[in-house]
């Protein structure tokens, strides 16, 4: 009996190694793809690395936090920061309402028109963010485009202001973001048990009041997921801001971090300043992750 035991141990414990086999060249592959990058991203954000250190010019020198200090004293960059954090805020919120109200749309239409929306939905997904936002640009010209022929604008430019510019960039995220939280929710409520849905109606449940109290919640693990998937998309947004208001607008109205960052380390050549922006968004975006999940766990929710 007692080699009997030692034998299921030994068993068990080889067991134990076999889902890590199968997991190490995944994790070989992320290791050179995201904890080395990090890794160097961390590094430069403790140097001075400007173009002198590039070139050869003068030798890279140990700043310490010095760097996040220069940052932290800069008015300019906590003004990005909010704008970044209020427009991911509404690029998220704007995309969930959208894609969750279209995938309890497609499971009342029928075959033809589901059909028809969702190629329209993942031609929009597909699209690269590039080609979306210039032709939203397009769209939305004071001279020649026709959105503002349509709706009687004239020459109102939307790139000018701060916010008309921010809420033409919403538009785009949203359209080339909610067809992931759509097919995803709707594959989540095709899961759910039909008896459920008729239930609720039986019950006189308006279908505001059926999503809200059934369906939503049987679906939090996969709004879970499209949520700090949408987080993590929208805080670190850079092409549509950098294409659609021409590198962030006027004087600097329109950046996000990521641009703000891109400027910082390409533009005026402070390499060591735009790691440590990049360092702080991947702390930012951690932080949130984890508080939402930590938020979920104190539900008793199951991720």
């Amino acid at each position: 009996m007692p080699g009997r035991r030692r034998g299921a141990a030994g068993s068990v414990r080889r067991g134990g190694w076999t889902p890590w086999l199968y997991l190490a060249p995944a994790l070989v592959v992320l290791g050179g793809l995201l904890v080395y990058p990090v890794y160097q991203l961390g590094l430069i954000s403790f140097l001075e690395y400007t173009q002198a250190q590039v070139s050869g010019g003068r030798p890279t020198s140990f700043q310490g936090f010095g760097n996040y200090a220069a940052l932290f004293r800069d008015e300019q960059f906590w003004q990005v920061l909010l704008a970044t954090v209020l427009f991911a805020a509404a690029c998220v919120v704007a995309t969930l309402v959208v894609g969750c109200a279209l995938a309890v749309l497609l499971t009342r239409v029928r075959a033809v028109p589901r059909l028809a929306l969702m190629l329209a939905a993942l031609g929009a997904w597909a699209t690269p963010a590039i080609t979306g936002s210039t032709v939203w640009v397009f769209l939305f010209d004071p001279d020649h485009g026709p959105v503002n022929r349509l709706l009687g604008l004239g020459d109102f430019s939307w790139t000018y202001g701060r916010y008309s510019a921010f809420t033409l960039v919403l538009f785009e995220v949203v359209w080339c973001s909610f067809p992931f939280v759509m097919v995803t929710v709707y594959a989540g409520i095709k899961a759910i048990p039909g008896e459920v849905i008729e239930a609720a109606a039986l019950d006189g449940a308006s279908p505001w009041r059926t999503w809200r109290s059934v369906t939503a919640p049987l679906l939090r693990p996969i709004l879970l997921v499209v949520t700090i998937q949408s987080v993590i998309w929208d805080f670190k947004i850079f092409t549509q801001i950098y294409v659609m208001t021409n590198g962030g607008g006027i004087a600097g109205q329109n950046l996000v971090l990521n641009v703000y960052a891109y400027q910082k380390a390409f533009a005026s050549s402070q390499y060591s300043l735009g790691s440590a922006i990049g360092v702080v968004m991947l702390l930012v975006l951690l932080s949130i992750t984890l508080v939402h999940l930590r938020l979920l766990r104190r539900r008793g929710e199951e991720l």
